[in-house]
This record gives structure tokens, sequence and C-alpha cells, in this order.
């Protein structure tokens, strides 16, 4: 079960708020029992990039054995 602090990986991509699949964010709150999120995203430098409510289906848990990568944010 996600709870706040988690960190999670994006399912879907959401170009509206410069967000791709795989981007990885934090539970800043959470919502209707564990059904929606608010996931901060952020930059290297620790910049917010967005803040999104999400529901279950838009993130999940990042696993132990996973590796992050990196991408260059594109310009809005």
């Amino acid at each position: 079960m996600i709870k706040e602090l988690d960190t999670v990986v994006l399912s879907q991509d959401l170009p509206e708020h410069g967000l791709k699949q795989g981007d990885i964010g934090a539970v800043v709150h959470s919502y209707k029992e564990g059904k929606a999120f608010e996931v901060e995203f952020i930059t290297g430098k620790g910049d917010t990039v967005a803040v999104v409510t999400l529901n279950s289906e838009d993130v999940r848990l990042m696993q132990d054995k996973e590796i992050l990568h990196v991408r260059k944010l594109q310009a809005a």
C-alpha cells in the first residue's frame, strides 16, 4: 500500500505537466484511503517540477531492485 513519503513511479505520460512514464515522485499527501495521492516531482537540484493529484492507477511503488534514470526536462 502506498503511503505518505513513499517514492513512486509514474505509470503514464502527463504532458500537461512535463512528466513522462517512469518519472519518480514523492507522495506528499494521501487521499481517500489510498485511492488518490498528491505527488511531488522534482529536478535533481531539488526544484519542484509539478505537484499533481493522481489516482492509484497512475503510480506504483518504486521497487528495491530498480535503478534510477535521468532525462533532461523539456522546456514548457
